[in-house]
């Protein structure tokens, strides 16, 4: 015991008592760490390799000796390597291949896309690599994406003629020249074409009476006469002159079909495969615009009719450029019009009116390269809607895998403008022309495959022609077995000597083949148990030639030294086996790449959680298993991004206000404002602040005014924005009638005053008066009588007898 303060002499026993209690507890910690490493529980020792290929797949960490080293134990051969170093084996032995990666072709990227070079054009680098890959072994490659500028543009403009869009062909009958206009400021290399659609032409979706078969209108007062029912034409191939594109909307007229979905899809497949016909280049930007008021027919609708012939996904144009197969196919199913725009690098613009809306926006999370615009009645922002839809085309990349190999694990990070790495994610958005992105792309394989095969697969930006051409090699074998020996005597003449280990030949067994099936001479039932009580071979084998031979399993493979281990008792998600996004191994699931969690049904993709403005969540939770969980109190939606209650609700709804109602603020400079704010804005004179379930807004304009605008969430999950149609502005001053106010005001001032002085002054002497008056009133003399007065003038007579010349002397008279 050592008193407060006090330190012990370096002589002092119990000092070097605790010193040495010290590096004792180093020690035996630091012999644990070494007898873990070198033990047979690490992953090597517990899988079933009996050979150099076996052990190279159960983990990328094990290596195999093919040098005998002491007596035959799995431990001896397949081990981490540093165990195998540690125990005597030559490096030159190890068998330990790498997973690699080698550029083949890497031209550098472009600047810009029109002119005598466009035929040259590199958007994405690398553009061809090789991969080798040792299973489970992971190794990744770089991607650089850049959308070149002036790049030449494909417009194919595809319409519903039915009757209901009248109007709306009246509408674009200029469009070609006026199109051609703004496209220009884009592009200097611009092509238009045209296509109509309608509907098949067969019951119950047209109208297929005699009376009906020239004119579907017939009888029908509001519209009189119209052209019979078609489902696609090729009006005009892709063009540059935009003249033709007026001249054929100007000779087009509506038809009319008898149920409300139009055969929209049928012809947009066909606009996408005819590519010879349509006119599409391989050089060039492919936007094919669908312009409808309707929901679209999906396949197995054609069943109705009796179609039952599923859509072949090939070109059926005849000589009059009209599709010759509508009244033989079905309709084409999502999965297939979404195939096929991706097979031919084209981006759809659904422009659909804004009841439809929602509709087709649940299409394009499963179409990729689609977008949807919100069309008026009437079609008047057919051009702002086209090119805001190119812009947001052109301000985002998203890469696409085609022709992947189930075996391999993909897994994408992607470095945006901002240069901030998103794990998962594999699109980038809010691009300006030019902007240079990188995707870092994780591969490893999952197995191996017959030996010598080769797989392949693509990367593409969806929508370009460019692409990454990736070739897969597979580095499953070991070059040991090019020394394999039949019937060695190493193995007692009765097996195969293969990377240092013995095969026996059926009916011998042990390291060296010494035994025959059915031997128990040298039987030792201890070395064929796990522990000391253990079952033999844990119950689920036979111990023969001192060694555990495991039984066979309908279920799957039982493994391990003492057939301790099998790929079938894993945690199970819905019934699957690791929710057969991993790989069952000694009772643990072992999780392929983009997975995690005890039974990997858990998704490290964040590309689900991204919200319209790139944040993970929109910045108001986090991405679990690729689901939003939003932790900002009020916030919902599949990315948070509804939250009338939060915070920064107003200043998000605002940017949206200014670049819808008044295009300004930041949103209306990158053309992202369309994309951003899909809100349904009404306009009003006054606001109904009463509803409690709507949060009101308020702002200041560069004006000085102030906005107001409410905000609320309807139940069919969509925004409503309702703000005044004009923000509320005072008026500016008069100078002269603010003058004259000061000075009237002063002026009034001042009489005030002296009307208040005069009054009390007033009131004072009125006072003062009264007062005399009372006092006046109460006195008992009146002032002539008043005793006490005197005159002032005291009169005195005086009687006096003069005698005349009477002198008197000296006292006498004279």
């Amino acid at each position: 015991h050592y008193s407060r303060g006090s330190n012990p002499s370096p002589g002092d026993p119990t000092l070097h008592l605790k010193k040495t209690s010290f590096l004792r507890l180093h020690d035996i910690i630091l012999m644990l760490f070494v007898l873990f490493l070198e033990s047979g529980l690490n992953v090597c020792m517990s899988g079933s390799a009996t050979s150099c290929e076996e052990c190279l797949l159960i983990s990328p960490n094990c290596a195999w000796c093919a040098q005998e080293v002491g007596t035959y134990s799995p431990s001896n051969h397949n081990a981490l390597l540093q165990n195998l170093l540690k125990r005597g084996c030559e490096a030159r032995f190890i068998e330990n291949p790498r997973s690699v990666s080698s550029i083949l072709k890497n031209k550098p990227l472009s600047s810009k896309g029109s002119g005598s070079t466009q035929y040259d054009v590199i958007q994405i680098q690398p553009q061809k690599i090789s991969l080798s890959l040792r299973p489970g072994d992971q190794t990744s490659f770089e991607v650089q994406v850049r959308p070149v500028e002036d790049y030449p543009v494909d417009l194919y403009y595809l319409m519903d003629l039915s009757l209901s869009m009248k109007d709306d062909l009246d509408t674009i009958r200029n469009l070609g020249t006026k199109l051609a206009e703004e496209m220009k400021k884009l592009t200097s290399n611009f092509r238009l074409g045209f296509g109509t659609f309608v509907d098949k032409n067969m019951s119950p979706f047209s109208y297929t009476a005699p009376k009906y078969q020239e004119n579907p209108c017939n009888g029908y007062k509001p519209f009189p006469n119209c052209v019979p029912s078609f489902g696609f034409r090729n009006l005009l191939s892709l063009t540059d002159k935009v003249d033709r594109f007026n001249e054929e909307v100007q000779k087009q007229m509506v038809s009319r079909n008898r149920d409300a979905p139009e055969g929209g899809f049928d012809a947009i497949l066909q606009a996408a495969v005819c590519k010879e016909r349509i006119g599409w280049r391989k050089e060039a930007y492919h936007l094919l615009v669908f312009a409808t008021d309707d929901v679209p027919h999906l396949a197995l609708d054609g069943k109705l009719a009796g179609l039952v012939q599923p859509h072949d996904g090939q070109c059926h144009l005849n000589e009059k450029n009209e599709y010759s197969a509508s009244t033989k196919m079905d309709y084409p199913s999502l999965a297939l019009l979404g195939e096929k725009l991706a097979e031919n690098n084209i981006f759809l613009i659904f422009a659909v009116t804004k009841r439809h809306y929602v509709l087709y926006k649940n299409f394009t999370a499963l179409i990729p390269g689609t977008t949807v615009e919100i069309l008026d009645q009437s079609s008047k922002n057919i051009i702002q809607l086209i090119v805001t839809a190119y812009n947001n085309i052109r301000s985002k990349v998203e890469l696409s895998v085609w022709d992947h190999p189930e075996d391999l694990n993909l897994a994408f990070t992607a470095t945006c403008q901002d240069g901030q790495s998103l794990s998962g994610l594999r699109k980038c958005a809010d691009l300006k022309i030019g902007d240079t992105v990188s995707f870092d792309i994780s591969v490893d394989a999952r197995s191996c495959p017959p030996s010598g095969t080769q797989k392949s697969f693509t990367i593409k930006p969806v929508g370009f022609k460019d692409r990454l051409e990736v070739s897969v090699d597979y580095r499953c074998d070991c070059g040991c077995t090019r020394y394999t020996q039949t019937n060695s005597s190493r193995c007692s003449s009765s097996g195969t000597y293969a990377c240092g280990t013995c095969h026996c030949e059926s009916g011998y067994r042990g390291a060296h083949c010494e035994c025959e099936e059915g031997d128990a001479g040298s039987l030792n039932l201890s070395a064929c148990r796990e522990a000391e009580g253990k079952q033999v071979c844990s119950g689920r084998g036979e111990c023969s030639c001192n060694q555990c031979w495991c039984y066979e399993s309908e279920f799957g493979k039982i493994y391990g030294t003492f057939c301790e281990c099998d790929d079938f008792s894993c945690a199970r998600h819905k019934g699957i086996l690791c929710s057969g996004h991993g790989d069952c191994h000694c009772g643990e699931c072992k999780c392929h790449a983009g997975y995690i969690g005890d039974n990997c049904n858990c998704s490290t993709e964040t590309a689900p959680c991204v919200s319209e403005d790139g944040r993970i969540c929109s910045g108001r939770g986090s991405c679990v298993c690729g689901r939003c969980q939003c932790t900002e109190p009020g916030a919902f939606g599949d990315t948070c991004e509804k939250c009338p209650t939060c915070p920064d609700a107003c200043a998000t709804k605002r940017e949206c206000i200014e670049c819808r109602l008044f295009n300004t603020g930041k949103f209306a400079d990158n053309h992202t404002c369309q994309r951003m704010c899909k809100d349904e804005i009404i306009t009003t004179e006054t606001l109904n602040t009463d509803d409690p379930s709507t949060v009101l807004c308020l702002y200041k304009t560069e004006n000085d005014c102030v906005m107001k605008f409410t905000y609320s969430e309807h139940a069919s999950g969509q925004s409503v924005l309702t703000a005044l149609r004009e923000p509320e502005c005072a008026s500016a001053p008069d100078a002269l009638t603010v003058l004259l106010a000061v000075v009237g005001s002063i002026l009034l001032v001042g009489i005030v005053l002296l009307a208040i002085w005069k009054l009390v002054i007033t009131i004072h002497d009125r006072r003062e008066f009264a007062r005399f008056q009372s006092a006046r009133s109460r006195a008992r003399y009146e002032m002539a009588s008043n005793p006490l007065y005197k005159q002032p003038i005291s009169t005195h007579p005086v009687e006096t007898v003069f005698q005349m010349y009477s002198k008197s002397y000296n006292g006498g008279v004279h």
